[in-house]
């Protein structure tokens, strides 16, 4: 395992209309997050608040390219970015015990914190696809370049670390700071993890090492 400091190179927030960051996904343009009763749309470039959708956000967000995905305790809703429209609902397999999620390759990837698990779950329905065990609290879950991370946050320490997805193996770890926590997950598709601040109202830039 590689095992190295995290680099945060930016901070954005605290945000005065979001009491914290719950979950994290990225469009290609704009950095959503999700705050509890609102999915807040952030431009990572300047920094500045666009957009809300009024809707409940619980956990872990995701976008599949063209919708976005919102954990709201123990279900999963599909959600139209241009409208705010929720299209549709999945139970959450965690029952409310669901943390980060992910879209890749036609499948969610939902993060369970104190279960220690990413499960691969079909979009429609909500049946699981495949089970990864972890040693660690499982917070924000993304996939970038083939690669599967999450985030981990237990007491005053937190890490985002790149795990096997076959295995659940740890490959690489990055420490964040001590209390410095990590809730949701998303890469920018390069060199950039957006992450969560969790109790924070702060959405953090760390670096992503090249493999």
């Amino acid at each position: 395992m590689k095992r190295s400091a995290a680099e945060i190179i930016r901070e954005y927030g605290p945000f005065e209309t979001a009491p914290r960051v719950n979950g994290v996904t990225f469009d290609g343009q704009h950095v959503w997050f999700a705050s509890g009763e609102k999915l807040h749309a952030l431009d990572p470039e300047t920094g500045s608040e666009l957009r809300t959708i009024d809707v409940a956000s619980h956990a872990g967000t995701a976008f599949d390219g063209r919708y976005l995905y919102q954990i709201a305790e123990d279900r999963i809703m599909k959600i139209d970015p241009q409208d705010g429209t929720v299209l549709s609902t999945i139970p959450a397999p965690g029952n409310g015990g669901d943390s980060g999620l992910a879209w890749c390759e036609g499948s969610l990837w939902v993060g369970q914190h104190r279960g220690r698990k990413i499960l691969e779950i079909d979009p429609e329905t909500g049946a699981i696809r495949r089970t990864i065990e972890s040693d660690r609290v499982v917070t924000g879950v993304t996939w970038v370049d083939g690669e599967l991370w999450h985030g981990t946050w237990e007491g005053d320490e937190s890490d985002v670390r790149r795990i096997d997805p076959a295995t659940g193996e740890v490959l690489v770890r990055l420490d964040m700071p001590e209390g410095v926590g990590v809730s949701g997950l998303e890469s920018d598709g390069k060199d950039r993890f957006f992450a969560g601040g969790g109790t924070r109202s702060v959405v953090r830039a760390v670096r992503r090492p090249r493999s």
